[in-house]
């Protein structure tokens, strides 16, 4: 049963945030911010008004939230404008402290899903969720420049369609934000997503853009919405429809808290790119899935060498043991990386094992069924075999996704 925010307060949360605490505080005017007054004047102008909504997705960023709110206060004056934290259920209590200061800031709105997660996924509902012509897509950690958002919205309001925050334009810079090893998967990422849409964008990678509402609404229903790379989708979606503007910034460095993202990033990234390639009818999950299996295949004919020639097992146990390595190594990998947003632990780690080692088993079965009753219509070999693995390859993702790593 979902609980309600209001009884719901994580362990480690402090009382002081439940109620805005500092967050709240440092949006207090002072000499530095407009008046008490003007600010109370914006505060209350929301809706039909509004101009521009920045949608801000979040997961464990409640350390961010108040600072966000006060930089767009300072960026935004004279802009009608309004904040919408997508929150992924943050166990932090991110989306408690997001609707304390929307309690007392009308400017500011929270959607907290549960049972969904993804960074797209939460900025495409965010964006949805406005009334506003202009919508802007910005990270919680601070690391975007917020102070280019009215640059951005100038060149919106001068014909442009998509304006992308651009670390990589003259100007801009991503030193400070990326590693080196960081800075150059990103850049190589960027040559791949150019050559493959046949534009010169440089920064299609981008977490950080600008772009008339109706562009996604229109859209929505081709959108990958899984992943991390949103820009870039939506790059790829609307081909060369769109007018496109670039806006140099600096990346910075996080503001508080811990960095989402890792290497493995990378594999959402390719998992989107071939989705694009192959015209979005193979979501970008299953082929991550069926990337692992075949991942699992080499395993598998690596441990099966090993036990015939070294440990000198009987082929039929060296067989056996070689089919449960590469399910162990299926599951763990696609724990990690297919369904890292329902990744399982604990319990519920070796219960997931036991039913992806039954669910492996039933599909193995329906891939020798399969692939047997099309050989029979004299069908090629190779291509019995391809029809049979294919059929247990949907068959175990279906399973995977219905049944082990079902989203709660």
């Amino acid at each position: 049963m979902q609980t309600d925010d209001h009884n719901r307060t994580p362990d480690n949360l402090h009382p002081a945030d439940v109620n805005g605490g500092d967050a709240l505080e440092r949006l207090r005017p002072h000499p530095a911010h407009p008046s008490t007054e003007a600010g109370a004047r914006r505060t209350d102008a929301r809706g039909p008004g509004v101009e521009l909504t920045v949608v801000v997705p979040t997961f464990s960023e409640r350390d961010n939230i108040g600072e966000v709110v006060r930089r767009l206060s300072s960026t935004l004056q004279g802009i009608e404008w309004e904040v919408v934290f997508v929150d992924d259920d943050s166990p932090d209590g991110t989306a408690i402290v997001a609707k304390s200061i929307a309690a007392r800031d009308k400017r500011v709105r929270c959607i907290r899903r549960v049972g969904r997660r993804g960074l797209s996924g939460a900025c495409v509902e965010g964006i949805l969720s406005s009334a506003a012509p202009v919508v802007a897509v910005m990270d919680a950690d601070l690391q975007h420049d917020e102070t280019i958002l009215p640059e951005m919205l100038k060149a919106i309001h001068e014909g442009a369609d998509l304006v992308i925050g651009s670390r990589y334009r003259e100007g801009g810079s991503a030193a400070e934000g990326l590693s080196p090893i960081r800075r150059w998967g990103s850049q190589l990422a960027t040559r791949i997503a150019n050559t493959f849409m046949g534009s010169q964008v440089s920064d299609p990678m981008s977490g950080f853009f600008m772009l008339r509402r109706e562009i996604v609404e229109k859209h929505a229903a081709e959108l990958a919405g899984e992943g991390y790379k949103l820009l870039m989708d939506i790059l790829w979606t609307t081909g060369k429809s769109l007018v496109l503007r670039e806006v140099s910034y600096s990346f910075r460095e996080r503001f508080a808290g811990d960095s989402k993202l890792d290497a493995l990033v990378t594999f959402d990234y390719l998992g989107l790119l071939f989705s694009k390639i192959f015209g979005g009818v193979l979501p970008v999950r299953f082929l991550m899935f069926g990337a692992v299996g075949v991942s699992g295949i080499a395993v598998h004919l690596l441990v099966l060498q090993y036990a015939v020639s070294i440990l000198h097992l009987p082929f039929a146990w060296a067989q056996l043991t070689a089919i449960m390595v590469a399910m162990t190594w299926n599951f763990i990998v696609n724990n990690r990386l297919t369904y890292r947003d329902a990744r399982l632990t604990g319990w519920g780690f070796a219960r997931g094992l036991l039913l992806f080692y039954l669910a492996c088993s039933i599909g193995s079965i329906g891939n020798v069924g399969v692939a047997s009753w099309i050989y029979s219509f004299n069908a090629t070999a190779w291509v019995a075999g391809l029809a049979g693995a294919l059929m247990g390859a949907v068959f175990n993702y279906a399973i995977s996704s219905a049944l082990i790593w079902k989203r709660k």
